[in-house]
């Protein structure tokens, strides 16, 4: 089923409950800062697991204590639909528990 995309507005209104996501040339973007490299590593995984269950993927970054995401909707033409902000709406709730900020 395709997805449409999200109008300005909408993606202004979903960024509002989302702290610390942000709009950045076209995708909704997010960085976390983690106590170690092995709890980003272990924030990753989580992540992973939880595009693999949403069927949709972000560009996803490791460094030695950051993760950082970057999403939109390749078959909605590059743009940010609703499948993006429920990935990141799912990343937001698992973060605290990998003590991500």
């Amino acid at each position: 089923m395709p997805v449409a995309p999200l109008s300005p507005q909408e993606i202004g209104e979903r960024l509002a409950g989302l702290p610390g996501w942000s709009l950045d040339a076209g995708r909704l973007t997010r960085s976390y800062r983690l106590a170690s490299h092995f709890a980003a590593t272990a924030m990753v995984v989580h992540v992973a697991q939880v595009q693999e269950e949403l069927d949709h993927h972000s560009d996803l970054t490791l460094g030695y204590n950051t993760v950082s995401l970057a999403v939109h909707t390749h078959s909605a033409g590059g743009a940010v639909t609703e499948k993006d902000v429920e990935l990141a709406r799912r990343v937001e709730d698992l973060a605290p528990g990998h003590g991500a900020h």
